[in-house]
């Protein structure tokens, strides 16, 4: 197919977990001929699942590429993880799409993870379609989930088809653009087109109506031709609807169920239709040296790509999966790695069909694909050409929440643990790795439970490395609570050159989530400038570990008011050291509380099993923010410390008879009760004795 960037669609597919994301996209590989069976979730044998713990579990837990055609449309779909933990995986497809397909099942609707993917997209002012999946189920309300996207995400949610029957009377879709009823059929392979059933006369042209009239605010001529009494054509309505949904004014909806292949064309050729190409776009937007750069989506600008995720090939070693926002990338070409300032050698690139490589020459403007040899580059990086450089936006991640201890049943595998480790952090920004200072234990940090419990998984069959784990542990932090200014020196006289350093700090507590902010408020030159970045460095190797119970230490201000330098005496390193002193110091003066995560969980469940989870949540010290009926089951909305939940799990399947089920996602770090804070300060301090 001959690259024309106009007809180029780089799509995510995103939503709350076992909303039918990655049923849809094996319905999209099969319909448009990419694959010639569709691979069932249920069945272990989805394409897009293609690690073995996904096959094994029926979730998708890494972000999967494509590349498909439709209608002289190449279409890069990238297929997402629903589940909580690996937001990573979203957070990073966003960021490189142009167009994404939000999918929300007719009975849940509007679910938290669907929601905070949806935020995630405007952060990034990503288009969206939205795709209500699962009209086949009892329950499904395919109004009702537009009304959800209009109240709870505040969406222009416009249908562009309504269903005909719903539940076990689920038959086709009416096309509110053709008028026409739509009916698949052999499997969904055969539309069969025919007039709109009667009974849904009325309810298809009142829709059609809102739909024109949504069109022909986008534009003055369809409006006169409305206002006239004048036929609409199609293509005009189209591009209309088209200009809505790239500036981000409309979110056209679209129905079906990709299980009974039933709505997967149209869904395609409403991904044709109103989402755009990266020519549509705005030129993708960096810096170099503290000046504005833009790149413009064409083969001829100069080179600008993002690597979005990294992954360890046990066959070609380091794949490194790159978006290009303009010019053209080749393999052997020699490219400036713009915020690390090393220059990188393009080995081979590729084209990515899940865990399949198609090898390619060279991937263009607004292509996506994959490249080995970039040994330097990471997760975020901009590669470019050196005579042009720029830096583009990074990709930012969610900090983990949960901390477990592991280590290797056989001491001989300590290296190849280390290695393990190594690789899987440079593949996950939201996977940490360290070592506890004082007990010498190897600590990672993730996003949940199952993050890690897949971590150690992947430890065991990819690298092949046995581990014990201790229990998971949340990640806690400390903050001040009040303001004080605190005067710290350090004098050291051996004879010969000695320590001199002498600074004052004002300490206080930063607005929840500021994270840490310095400022230089000494006057005169007391201070010589040079040692300015060394007494800020000091501190923020302070804040790692706090005095109060060696957690990291957060949302705190600190301004430098004063000092004193000696001549000779002075240096960096002596600086570095007394503000590190000093800010510990001051914290202590100033109080100190310790902050927990705090989950934003949904709780699903029978009726008549209300009572005991509502229980059950209030003795996890949680907070009921809502009740909301769904048919025959109750949902709960709460807030809940994350120490609070683990092994909720099997406590809810055992309250539930099994039928419960649950969802947690990070919502903010709030102060711990003093009295259970006494309490973990105290194990914290008999565990590193």
């Amino acid at each position: 197919m001959e690259h024309d960037i106009r007809k180029v669609r780089n799509i995510g597919i995103a939503a709350h977990i076992d909303a039918g994301k990655t049923t849809v996209t094996e319905r999209i590989l099969f319909f448009t001929g990419r694959t010639h069976r569709i691979g069932e979730v249920d069945d272990g044998e989805a394409t897009m699942d293609w690690m073995p713990q996904e096959r094994e579990r029926g979730i998708t837990i890494t972000a999967a590429a494509t590349t498909t055609e439709w209608k002289g449309h190449r279409i890069n779909v990238i297929d997402t993880p629903g589940h909580v933990d690996f937001t990573a995986e979203v957070e990073r497809c966003l960021r490189v799409v142009d167009g994404m397909v939000a999918l929300f099942c007719a009975v849940g609707g509007v679910q938290p993870q669907s929601e905070a993917v949806w935020r995630q997209a405007e952060r990034y002012r990503v288009p969206r379609i939205a795709f209500v999946n699962k009209m086949d189920r009892v329950g499904a309300d395919f109004w009702g989930v537009v009304r959800e996207i209009r109240e709870q995400l505040g969406a222009s949610a416009v249908p562009v088809v309504i269903p005909i029957g719903a539940e076990g009377t689920f038959e086709g879709l009416v096309d509110l653009l053709t008028m026409e009823a739509l009916y698949y059929l052999d499997g969904g392979e055969r539309v069969v087109v025919g007039p709109v059933p009667a009974g849904l006369g009325e309810e298809a042209q009142a829709a059609r109506e809102a739909l024109l009239e949504r069109a022909c605010e986008e534009d003055d001529r369809l409006l006169a031709q409305y206002l006239a009494g004048e036929p609409l054509a199609v293509p005009d309505v189209v591009a209309a609807l088209r200009k809505a949904t790239i500036a981000g004014r409309l979110i056209p909806v679209l129905a079906g169920s990709a299980f009974r292949n039933t709505g997967i064309q149209r869904l395609l050729d409403a991904v044709v239709e109103f989402l755009p190409s990266p020519a549509d776009l705005p030129p993708a937007a960096g810096t170099w040296e503290g000046r504005g750069e833009v790149r413009e989506a064409r083969d001829d600008a100069p080179l600008a790509a993002l690597a979005f995720k990294v992954q360890a090939d046990r066959h070609v070693g380091k794949l490194t999966y790159l978006r290009v926002y303009s010019g053209v990338l080749r393999g052997g070409d020699t490219v400036l790695n713009a915020g690390r300032d090393v220059r990188q050698r393009i080995g081979r690139l590729f084209r990515m069909h899940a865990d399949r490589r198609e090898p390619v020459d060279e991937l263009r403007a607004g292509e996506v694909g994959a490249a080995v040899g970039l040994g330097d580059t990471y997760t975020g990086d901009t590669l470019c050409d050196e005579r042009k450089p720029i830096v583009l936006a990074p990709i930012e991640f969610p900090a983990p929440v949960v901390d477990l201890a592991v280590a290797p049943v056989r001491r001989t595998d300590a290296d190849r643990l280390s290695r393990g480790l190594s690789d899987l952090a440079a593949e996950d920004p939201t996977f940490l790795v360290r070592t506890d200072p004082e007990t010498g234990d190897v600590v990672v940090s993730g996003m949940g439970e199952l993050h890690l419990e897949i971590i150690v998984d992947r430890l065991r069959r990819e690298f092949g490395v046995e581990v014990t784990t201790g229990q998971p542990q949340v990640a806690y932090r400390e903050t001040v609570i009040g303001t004080v200014e605190h005067e710290g020196k350090l004098v050291k006289q051996t004879g010969g050159h000695g320590q001199y350093a002498h600074v004052v700090l004002r300490v206080e507590p930063a607005a929840p989530g500021a994270g840490f902010e310095f400022t230089n408020k000494v006057v005169g030159g007391r201070i010589p400038k040079e040692f300015i970045p060394a007494v800020e460095r000091g501190i923020v190797e302070a804040l790692a570990e706090g005095p109060y119970a060696r957690y990291p230490v957060v949302d705190v201000r600190v301004a430098l008011l004063d000092g004193s330098a000696h001549e000779v005496d002075s240096s960096e390193q002596a600086f570095r050291a007394c503000a590190a002193a000093a800010f510990r110091e001051a914290c202590r003066k100033a109080g100190m509380r310790l902050l927990e995560p705090v989950m934003e969980v949904e709780v699903t469940a029978p009726e008549a099993d209300l009572g005991a989870v509502l229980g059950s949540l209030a003795s996890r010290r949680g907070r009921i923010v809502g009740l909301e009926a769904r048919g025959r089951l109750q949902t709960v909305h709460a807030e809940v410390p994350l120490a609070a939940m683990f092994g909720y799990t099997t406590e809810l399947r055992g309250l539930t008879s099994g039928r419960g089920e649950f969802s947690m996602r990070f919502s903010r770090y709030e102060a711990v009760p003093p009295a259970l804070a006494e309490e973990i300060v105290e194990k914290r301090a008999q565990g590193r004795r």
